[in-house]
């Protein structure tokens, strides 16, 4: 199959080449710089220019291919304007529904916060001829080339506050899966998922924000402590203040059923101890 992948040189996308490509997919990957022209060319992919926001280009890579991977996401660091974000996604993912409308093709894409409007178009699709699917992947989607994300924003800001902090009695639940468990995912959505699926890309169910605590203070040799809902957000920053409080446990027993899907690599915690403090 030959697949167009946007977010193709990012750290959950370029998983999502790689498991690809191994499968026997011809992947093209879209890209705006010399740069990511470069990894995705020695990633084994072809090169598509262009930009989320370039949708003559999104339609072109999408009426090529015979499947369509949306992993794309244009915001900024601190998620100033995420309603522009929104919007901007909403407008791609209709730009490459209607390049495959009435094809049959599958359209994969992502689930995020406050984005229905897009993952509502993309199930809508199924009624229009295409084998749409929307993956919601968890807070944590780790591994051992994890830089940027949730746990380690958690463990710089350990470092840089002499604690380890959770909130309240630290019970509330974290869903979390491995980049590679999730890349896979991606693919099957792509090979097998029924038009119109909402599938779940969950390994762990419910990890205890007290736990994930506990790993960083015990390897950066802190104290863990507990403070209130109301210190949170002066502690972890507004959006993570609230991300940290969440309890989201979530069973992936039906994606698992429906796609014969099962998360094989290291679980969040023995992940945390093995790679998140070599550096």
């Amino acid at each position: 199959m030959r697949v167009f992948v946007t977010g193709a040189t990012g750290y959950i996308g370029s998983a999502v080449v790689r498991e690809l490509i191994g499968a026997g997919h011809t992947v093209v990957g879209l890209t705006r710089s010399d740069h990511g022209a470069a990894v995705l060319k020695e990633a084994g992919a072809e090169v598509h220019r262009g930009a989320l926001d370039d949708l003559d280009s999104l339609h072109r890579g999408a009426a090529a291919a015979d499947g369509v991977i949306h992993l794309a996401f244009a915001f900024t660091p601190d998620f100033s304007d995420f309603a522009a974000t929104l919007t901007t996604d909403l407008r791609a993912v209709e730009t490459m529904g209607a390049a495959l409308e009435g094809s049959g093709k599958p359209f994969v894409t992502t689930a995020h916060i406050n984005g229905e409007a897009s993952d509502n178009v993309v199930i809508a699709l199924a009624e229009r001829g295409v084998r749409s699917s929307v993956v919601t992947l968890p807070l944590s989607v780790h591994s051992e080339s994890d830089k940027g994300g949730l746990v380690p924003s958690l463990i710089n800001i350990a470092r840089t506050k002499g604690v380890s902090a959770y909130i309240g009695d630290g019970s509330n639940r974290w869903m979390a899966v491995h980049r590679l468990d999730a890349a896979r995912l991606f693919r099957l959505a792509l090979e097998v998922a029924p038009a119109g699926s909402r599938l779940d890309g969950v390994g762990d169910e419910g990890v205890p924000f007290r736990d994930i605590a506990d790993v960083i203070g015990r390897h950066l040799n802190l104290p863990v402590v507990s403070i209130s809902r109301e210190e949170a957000d002066a502690h972890f920053g507004s959006f993570l203040g609230a991300v940290a409080a969440l309890d989201v446990p979530k069973s992936s027993a039906r994606t698992q059923e429906l796609l014969g899907w099962r998360p094989v690599h290291l679980a969040l915690i023995p992940d945390l101890e093995q790679h998140y403090f070599n550096n």
